[in-house]
């Protein structure tokens, strides 16, 4: 059988089989024998060796692609092996004859040009072997396309020159030449060989995992797959890259059907291995069987991964696989969230994960214990190398520290995920950082610059992630949140409130939960009270029901918000002390001390400033220490709100001075709302400073802050409730 010049029998039953772009490889090994060592400079044999392997591994290329390859390193060379596969293909079949029976004289002698066992040798070896055994309509058939890869090559280098002598106006024609070019190429390639084929599947596989931009592009990589499976529909390996591939785009149907065929093949492979053991059929099956599970679990379809994953328990413990078995309980917890025991079956996996020795889970514990539990792991992680876990441990503890408030301790490990290297050597120079670990982080870093107002050094870490991870590919979904969170805050806080109730169906999409909440919030804003408190009752039912500790309490405090802006303060405060209860339990620092920033303002509305700035000073210290600059803003101008509150049964001119610290807070408050372009904050802080200036009797002041509050409120919706109820 014979396609595309490719001479073949039983598809990978040999090593190897001759091509019209072996022979040219081949005319390449014999001119670098040829050429004396004084023809050819050290660096440019340098250059060549490095070269050889790529094209003895790689897939066919075009003649032309070659050559430029070749001259890359040595021109010199480039042109010799023009010339002599140019006297091959215009001249007669016996010259290609000639051509293999002079290749055996490259391991004559006692000193050879090629020793047999060397890479080049094999290869050598290999085509002699494969050509030996080719029929005479074989070898026709092989020469007749060498004529035609040749005339292919011609053409296109005709081409190539002819479009270096056009002007820039056609640089379009040039670009449209390309693509067809490249298409030719993919459909002239033919069948891999064995080595190729291994060659290409872990090459796009290490791609697919480590930098998925660099990877072919779905379609292409799938085209080549089927390409490579209609000649082998067998190749295990082959249809587990096209689940991989399918996964890409999100294909639930394509992505099941090549994971079941992967796993039939795998059996059939290894079934001569023991039945039972940790090699071969029942291995296969029961991960076979999890593996189902997962990727229905991916797609969101639960009843369909729930017989998967019983049979894949049932199997583990036929083979008492404890291992297998963890995995399974651990997918069985994420099957049974909606359940209310489904808490019991993660406590159960922890226990299970310490007496195996697997990765183990806290939940409420102090930030060094965590830590010093994540740092036993990294030793192992270290001592073995493991960069990918190295780089997930360090994921994870940017976004613990983000759930225990310590911005800049978050910063340092983003920062740190960021600047190390892979210590995994990877094929095609790919380094490790397109992983999900490595997205994560930069998702981190750009809601840290948004916190802090930096929104365009947010927008360039967006930027680098949408170049790194495509709208389709698999990590994608993480910078698409990260930049619709962003978005709707900025929305929030320049009070275009219709923006932002936009953005929440993309939230809701990615997110369901941060979706339902953000249109809480929106609706809160809008004074639709009602509307607002029926939704966040809803949502604080279901996130305490899956133990959601920090929605739930960030849930506490909008509703407590709400109590208050509907002049409602003391039905605030046990929901509050709730919220602060559940925080120390926690141990949640930031969300702990923005309780209690709402604690003292509940306490000001109650008419007990005193108490209130007394828990001030408990909570502000963290808030200015680590807190996003909104919240920085918001804290000062609650304690400038308690001064004057305060202030009332003071002296004149105790009062005086209490009112002239109040406006020197306003103006730090005034910066932070600023930098993240707050106006309507900026406005509410103007008509305050309007007030107190003219209890001071500075009037040139008073009426600069009201130009400023006259301007806003404007532009601007008015709450619908008394500015001082606005915390």
């Amino acid at each position: 059988m014979m396609t595309n010049g490719v001479v073949h029998a039983n598809l990978f039953g040999i090593k190897d089989w001759v091509t019209p772009y072996k022979i040219a490889v081949l005319v390449l090994l014999n001119e670098m024998g040829r050429t004396g060592e004084g023809a050819v400079s050290l660096v440019e044999r340098r250059k060549l060796n490095q070269l050889l392997l790529p094209l003895l591994q790689g897939p066919d290329i075009t003649l032309s692609k070659l050559y430029k390859l070749i001259e890359e390193s040595c021109p010199q060379l480039a042109n010799s092996v023009q010339i002599r596969i140019k006297l091959m293909a215009e001249g007669e079949l016996k010259d290609m004859e000639q051509f293999f029976d002079d290749l055996s004289d490259s391991f004559s002698g006692t000193e050879p040009e090629v020793h047999k066992t060397s890479v080049v040798g094999l290869f050598l070896r290999h085509m002699i072997l494969a050509y030996s055994k080719l029929s005479f309509s074989q070898v026709f058939k092989l020469y007749t396309a060498l004529q035609q890869y040749f005339q292919n090559g011609e053409k296109k280098t005709v081409e190539d020159a002819d479009m270096d002598r056009e002007d820039g106006e056609k640089q379009m024609e040039k670009e449209e030449l390309d693509v067809s070019v490249r298409e030719e190429e993919v459909s002239c390639s033919g069948p891999l060989s064995q080595k190729q084929a291994e060659f290409f599947l872990s090459q796009q596989a290490a791609l697919l995992k480590n930098d998925e931009t660099k990877a072919l592009t779905p379609a292409s990589l799938q085209k080549e797959l089927n390409n490579l499976l209609k000649f082998n529909p067998d190749f295990a390996e082959a249809h587990y890259l096209s689940y991989l591939n399918n996964l890409r785009v999100q294909d639930v149907f394509s992505s099941t059907h090549s994971l079941l065929h992967y796993f039939d093949r795998l059996i059939l492979t290894g079934a001569e291995g023991k039945s039972n053991g940790e090699e071969g059929y029942g291995r296969s099956l029961r991960y076979a069987a999890l593996n189902l599970a997962a990727l229905h679990c991916r797609f969101g379809h639960y009843q369909q991964a729930e017989p998967a994953l019983q049979e894949a328990i049932r199997i583990a413990q036929e083979s008492n696989d404890h291992v297998c078995l963890q995995h399974c309980l651990s997918w069985l917890y994420v099957l049974g969230q909606k359940r209310a025991d489904s808490y019991v079956l993660l406590e159960h996996s922890v226990k299970k994960a310490v007496h195996f020795g697997l990765p183990r889970a806290f939940a409420g514990k102090t930030a060094n214990k965590l830590m010093d539990a994540l740092k036993d792991s990294d030793l192992l992680h270290w001592k073995h190398s493991l960069s990918e876990l190295i780089d997930i441990s360090i994921a994870q503890k940017t976004a613990i520290w983000r759930l225990y408030g310590r911005s800049t301790m978050a910063l340092q490990q983003a920062q740190m995920l960021l600047s190390m290297n892979s210590l995994e050597s990877l094929n095609a120079g790919v380094q490790q950082n397109n992983t999900e670990s490595f997205a994560v982080a930069l998702c981190h870093l750009a809601e840290l610059h948004a916190e802090q107002g930096c929104f365009a050094a947010a927008g360039e870490v967006l930027k680098h992630l949408k170049d790194r991870f495509p709208p389709n590919s698999q990590h994608a979904q993480l910078w698409m949140l990260c930049d619709q969170k962003i978005q709707f805050d900025r929305a929030m806080n320049d009070g275009k409130f219709h923006l932002a109730d936009s953005l929440v169906t993309g939230i809701t999409a990615l997110n369901g939960i941060e979706g339902v909440y953000r249109k809480a919030v929106v609706l809160q804003a809008q004074n639709q009270m009602t509307e607002a408190h029926k939704l966040l009752q809803k949502l604080l039912t279901y996130c305490q029901k899956l133990k959601n500790t920090e929605m739930v309490i960030s849930v506490l405090l909008s509703v407590a918000e709400l109590y208050w802006r509907s002049s409602s303060p003391t039905i605030a405060m046990p929901v509050l002390l709730e919220a602060l209860a559940l925080s120390k339990e926690y141990r949640l620092q930031y969300l702990a001390s923005e309780t209690v920033l709402n604690l003292a303002y509940a306490q000001l509305i109650l008419g007990i400033p005193e108490q209130a700035l007394t828990l001030l000073h408990m909570a502000i210290e963290p808030i200015l220490a680590d807190g996003a600059v909104l919240d920085k803003g918001r804290a000062m101008f609650l304690v400038s709100k308690c001064q004057v509150a305060s202030a009332a049964s003071y002296d004149p001119v105790k009062k005086a001075e209490a009112l002239e610290a109040a406006i020197q807070n306003l103006s730090e408050a005034k910066n932070y709302f600023a930098q993240v372009d707050c106006r309507e904050r900026i406005r509410d802080v103007a008509y305050f400073q309007a007030r107190l200036y003219h209890a001071l009797g500075k009037t040139q002041e008073r009426n600069h802050c009201a130009m400023i509050f006259r301007q806003l409120h404007q532009e601007l919706p008015a709450h619908g409730v008394p500015l001082i109820n606005h915390l």
